[in-house]
């Protein structure tokens, strides 16, 4: 299977290339490799701008990844694209621009900056008939699945923290809350009724409460270690998840690759928009902490 990438300004893309083609990683996953890309990159957003010559060079010298010169010759000679532009307000324009040669598509996180944008590339899919997913690589960690599996009863909250780095061209929580936001999804399901965000230099805090009223807190730090958990509360019993683990990419990409060829995806595309629509919410409400409401649709 031929996988194309759009976007090499992000880790991500080094990484799943580095799984996909190095037959020698302990990680290596057969059966499909990263053979085309295009670098892409955004001027106006530093960490992008100052990586993309490097990991371009990088997956050509390392990997054997062909370069070639725009988008629509990516998705030309793929079989599957990955969209792993880091600026996630370029990732509409992009599948935008490929979405007429149908190919099955993961879109890093964040899907889009926006609600408006993320629902706009779920239509477009639908009306294509191509299978889109996205998602953050912390969704599908072990260690959460296991947790999550263990016969404790249901889920009556959580609370979620890890790094929160701010990027001035990705609004608020689009840069790295997205991850911890995820994992909220994951563990309480859909039905965010409204959240209330505090922003300091530090850290953020956000408070979200469901439709059914299990509450569920994510705490993103500016300082201290770079580190994933959860703590989830079950009917029966409490328990903590360390989620920052070495398998996340692995076995993100065994789930793209079973199930988008296949014409689904393993994300249901209402879980993304709620996503979209929580970050939206806890932005808005940073400046003042006041109560912001998960509207259905944006």
């Amino acid at each position: 299977m031929r996988v194309g990438l759009l976007g090499l300004d992000m880790s991500h893309a080094v990484e799943f290339t580095r799984r996909l083609n190095d037959s020698s990683h302990p990680e290596c996953i057969a059966g499909a490799r990263v053979t085309c890309a295009w670098p892409g990159g955004s001027d106006d957003f530093e960490l992008s701008r100052s990586r993309v010559g490097r990991f371009t060079q990088q997956v050509r010298e390392e990997f054997g990844v062909e370069i070639l010169p725009s988008p629509q010759a990516v998705a030309q000679t793929a079989d599957v694209i990955f969209i792993t532009a880091a600026d996630g307000r370029v990732h509409r324009r992009l599948f935008e621009q490929v979405i007429e040669f149908r190919r099955p598509t993961f879109i890093e996180k964040p899907i889009a900056t926006s609600h408006s944008d993320a629902a706009a590339i779920f239509d477009l899919a639908l009306a294509a008939k191509v299978p889109v997913m996205s998602c953050s690589t912390a969704r599908f960690g072990a260690p959460l699945a296991n947790a999550l599996a263990e016969h404790l009863g249901p889920v009556i909250g959580c609370d979620v923290f890890g790094p929160m780095p701010e990027e001035p061209t990705q609004p608020g929580l689009f840069w790295y809350g997205v991850h911890s936001v995820e994992v909220l999804n994951v563990v309480m399901g859909r039905g965010c009724r409204e959240v209330r965000s505090v922003r300091t230099d530090e850290t953020d805090l956000m408070t979200a409460t469901w439709r059914d009223g299990r509450i569920a807190t994510f705490r993103g730090t500016r300082s201290g270690e770079w580190k994933f958990g959860v703590t989830i509360h079950r009917a029966k019993a409490v328990q903590f998840v360390d989620l920052l683990h070495n398998s996340w990419f692995k076995e993100t990409l065994e789930r793209i690759l079973r199930d988008l060829p296949n014409g689904k995806s393993p994300v249901d595309p209402a879980d993304t928009l709620e996503i979209v629509r929580v970050i939206e919410a806890a932005n808005k409400s940073r400046p003042d902490g006041r109560a912001v409401p998960v509207e259905e649709g944006g």
